[in-house]
């Protein structure tokens, strides 16, 4: 991991959006991104030398909620702990946060496992999650 820097500070825009698209995440706006993630209540982002190889971010609103999300890990760089780290200074700050507090997430795939090392459960059969499909107009 030499010349890894784990800071944490959010990406700039187009670095987010093109992060979210190679690792497969949903496409998101870069109206949207410009808006949304200087909302964020934490973000960690890896680096080598200039390029953003991985992060994750927190939001919320600061005090009952707060939703894991974006975590993502270039594929060239999956497979050597970039995804613990992540979650473990996520981990640091949700430790930090009043214990009462609903903490969330949607794992996709076998990133369950990797969430399950930092305490996470599933939620069914008690709830179920949700989301509301929205329909992208195509430009033309």
């Amino acid at each position: 991991m030499d010349g890894l820097v784990v800071a944490h500070t959010l990406p700039g825009v187009e670095a987010y959006l093109a992060l979210r698209q190679e690792v497969g995440l949903s496409a998101m706006s870069v109206e949207g991104a410009a808006v949304g993630l200087p909302r964020s209540l934490f973000a960690v982002t890896l680096y080598e030398q200039e390029l953003l190889v991985g992060m994750g971010r927190v939001i919320g609103d600061g005090g009952c909620f707060f939703q894991v999300t974006d975590i993502a890990v270039k594929p060239s760089h999956q497979g050597r702990g970039y995804g613990k780290i992540i979650m473990g200074e996520i981990s640091a700050f949700l430790d930090t946060v009043p214990m009462q507090a609903y903490i969330s997430l949607i794992a996709d795939g076998e990133a369950s496992r990797l969430y399950a090392q930092y305490g996470f459960v599933p939620v069914m059969p008690q709830s179920q999650g949700m989301f509301l499909p929205r329909i992208v107009p195509v430009p033309g």
